[in-house]
């Protein structure tokens, strides 16, 4: 799947707090006061210029298995991008770390909490770019090459200028759900293809030196977005802070200029203005989001318009019978045997690289080695 995984929670997740600075400990605390669950789920980036990207690595691994903390964080010479998940105080302390290093000082990030952890190993991976566009010499790092930053109150006035053309940065299956008015589609499958559309359909924006405003769920893509268009030769650019989710979170439902719902990259699949969960569900075949209500083709664990007409009747079959077994096993109370097969993989994963953890850590005390950190091999949970 062609996605950018920036905001993982569980679709019981209490509403999120949305950070771009101080530490978050007050959010923290007032969490757990109010008896949030307990996982802790922290989507974070922060573009800088890396030159020690290995060294960072192995930083970063070894933070988070001191903190107890899972997840995927992705390292590149441009920067740091990720979402893990741990107890409060585990991501806290992930946090501190990162925030005593000049470079993530202050660092962007998104806290939401959740009753189990969603991820089953922990890595950090080395990467060209933390996301990926394919475009080479982009320096996002660098606030005079990136656009200006408009603020969530601010940002009904920009786009509401009819000279200022609204560029929606997300993939056409997350615009296709919701977007702001007036906003133009470039109708992307990934975001490699930003830059093509770009070249394609706003030489004349360019040309007549119009104002371009930009937006995505959560902010990175936007930001990367604006070096891009700045290095291209536009002029007046800016990005959304904080993205859809942040605007969510700041403007009054009756003030918005948002229309339909927030695709999110977690089980929920779409949040309303509320933030809370919306109505669209993933196709189970194409994972692309769908309103039940709305798409007359829609067969629950079979198939969507999207992808109706590329089912073969073998296919079909298959599907069918494993929804039916689903629905059965719903009826009568039981799990699904997928899901249950699924959780009991999960449990011993988790298990498994706790005892490799633990031997890490026994083979430290007794050598003074550095020994390398040994993760579970399952699937990638984003």
């Amino acid at each position: 799947l062609k996605l950018q995984f920036l905001y993982l929670i569980d679709p019981q997740t209490s509403a999120a707090h949305i950070h771009g600075g101080a530490l978050n400990t007050a959010a923290m605390a007032d969490a757990a006061a109010s008896g949030a669950p307990g996982v802790a789920v922290c989507a974070l980036y922060r573009f800088v210029v890396i030159d020690d990207v290995p060294a960072l690595q192995q930083e970063l691994l070894e933070a988070m298995e001191s903190h107890g903390v899972m997840g995927s964080l992705l390292v590149a010479p441009e920067g740091v991008n990720g979402t893990v998940a741990g107890s409060a105080a585990g991501i806290n302390g992930l946090l501190e770390h990162l925030n005593s290093d000049s470079r993530f000082a202050g660092i962007t990030h998104k806290l939401s909490y959740t009753a189990t952890n969603p991820f089953a190993r922990r890595k950090v991976k080395i990467k060209k770019e933390i996301v990926t566009m394919g475009v080479e010499g982009l320096n996002p790092s660098d606030a005079s090459l990136v656009g200006a930053y408009v603020e969530p109150k601010d940002w009904n006035a920009l786009i509401s200028d009819p000279d200022v053309v609204v560029v929606d940065t997300r993939n056409d299956y997350e615009c296709q759900i919701g977007t702001f008015r007036n906003a133009v589609n470039p109708k992307t499958e990934a975001f490699t293809e930003f830059p093509k559309w770009v070249g394609a359909n706003l030489a004349g924006a360019r040309q007549a030196k119009k104002k371009i405003a930009m937006f995505c769920t959560g902010g990175i893509r936007c930001e990367k977005a604006t070096a891009y268009m700045k290095k291209e030769g536009f002029g007046d650019v800016y990005h959304l802070k904080g993205g859809v989710l942040k605007y969510l979170e700041d403007v009054p439902a009756g003030e918005s200029l948002w229309d339909g719902e927030c695709y999110v990259f977690d089980e929920r699949v779409s949040v309303n203005h509320a933030l809370q969960r919306g109505e669209h569900v993933l196709c189970d075949f194409c994972s692309k989001p769908v309103h039940p209500a709305n798409d007359p083709l829609y067969t629950p664990g079979l198939c969507c318009a999207a992808c109706h007409a590329t089912l073969d009747d073998a296919r079909r079959e298959r599907y069918a019978a494993r929804q039916l077994h689903a629905e059965r096993a719903g009826a009568l109370g039981l799990p699904h045997t997928g899901a249950a097969v699924g959780d009991g993989v999960r449990k011993r994963k988790l298990e498994k690289l706790a005892a490799k953890d633990e031997a890490r850590k026994a083979a430290k005390l007794q050598t003074g080695a550095d020994a390398t950190v040994i993760t579970v091999q399952s699937g990638d949970p984003l």
